[in-house]
This record gives C-alpha cells, structure tokens and sequence, in this order.
C-alpha cells in the first residue's frame, strides 16, 4: 500500500543543518545542566541554615564555599549558551543569505535569456514601426480634419448627437425633378436726372 501514496520527497541535509542541530543539542544540555545545579543550590543553602542552627558553622562555611564556586560555574554556563545561541544564529542567518544569492542567481539567468531573445536592435525595429505608425495616423487625422468645414463639423457633431439619443430620421429624396429657377434679368440703374439749379443762381443770371 506504500507504493499507492507514492514515495516521500527526501530533503537534503546540509552541513550547515547539521552543524546548527549540534549547536543546539549542546545548548538545550547546557540548560538541563543549570536546572540541575539550581536545585543543588537551593537545597545546600537550606542545608547550611540547618547547620548553623546546629552550631556546625565550620561545616555550613565549607558548604557555602561550594555553593559559590558552583554559582561561579553557572554564570560560565550562562555565558556559553549566549555563544551557542549566537552561533546557531549567525549559521542560520547564512542559511537564508545564501537562498538569496541562490535565488538572485535564478533570476539574473532568466533575465540573460530573455535579454537574449530579444536584442537590442529588435527593440529599436520595433520602437520605430511604433513612431511610423502613429505618425500615419496622425497624417489621416489632419487629413481627415481638413477636409471638412466648420459647417460640416457642426453638422456631423449634431448627427453624432442625434445618433446617440435615437435613430435618426432622414428626409425622403424627392422623385420629381425640380423646376428650373430662371435666371434673374439685370436691371439697368436709371439714367440721372438733371439737377434743378438753384434759385439764387437763375435770379443772378
């Protein structure tokens, strides 16, 4: 029945892994050994009242003297588990440097190949037709927008208009032909008649 679920995906243990696994093995002994040596402590403290209660003060001083060295050992164990545990985390902090590097790696080989797949000069092909492109585009336009006159502009826009409101009803175009318009006959201005000369001239006359 193994075979059906398949077979589980082995992870590789580095020396790194095993380095940090020992560092903390020593660490977690270190901290089982200064439990051990506080209760110790306290019960030589508890021990030395008794014998001083008993008048057994050369025997309670000889205990003390103990008890202090073995505090002194205590705080040496402090200090190398703070080395220890250090250590552990400047070996996992390179475990995650060099995923890092392993996946900036990855990425600068993706960017190599796609920078391969398309050179410089591509880019620049295709950058061009992109400029011809919208450059004929704009010719239409200004083509386009200088046939028409301010009166066909606003006629259109009105159409657009109309069109987005609702269908547009258009005139029907006449069947009949229509009468011809006779040509208008050019008067002739008036002759101009003779001005009247004034009184004052005839009487000087």
């Amino acid at each position: 029945m193994g075979n059906l679920f398949g077979k589980k995906k082995q992870t590789r243990v580095t020396e790194q892994d095993k380095a940090v696994l020992q560092l903390k093995q020593q660490r977690d002994k270190l901290r089982q050994y200064q439990k051990r040596i506080n209760l110790q402590l306290e019960k030589e403290r508890l021990l030395a009242k008794q014998l001083l209660k008993d008048g057994k003060k050369e025997k309670a001083l000889l205990l003390l003297k103990k008890k202090r060295y073995q505090e002194q050992l205590l705080d040496k164990t402090e200090n190398q588990i703070g080395n220890l545990e250090r250590m552990v985390q400047d070996l996992e902090f390179v475990q995650i440097e060099r995923k890092v590097i392993d996946g900036l790696k990855v990425g600068n080989d993706c960017l190599k190949k796609m920078h391969e797949a398309m050179s410089i000069e591509e880019v620049e092909r295709i950058m061009d037709e992109t400029q011809d492109a919208i450059e004929y585009q704009r010719q239409i336009d200004e083509m386009l927008a200088g046939s028409l006159t301010q009166e066909d502009e606003d006629a259109v826009l009105a159409e657009l208009e109309a069109i987005t409101q609702g269908d547009v009803e258009l005139p029907e175009v006449p069947s009949e032909e229509l009468p011809e318009v006779p040509e208008a006959s050019e008067e002739k201005p008036e002759r101009e008649r003779p001005r009247k000369k004034p009184e004052r001239e005839l009487l000087a006359a």
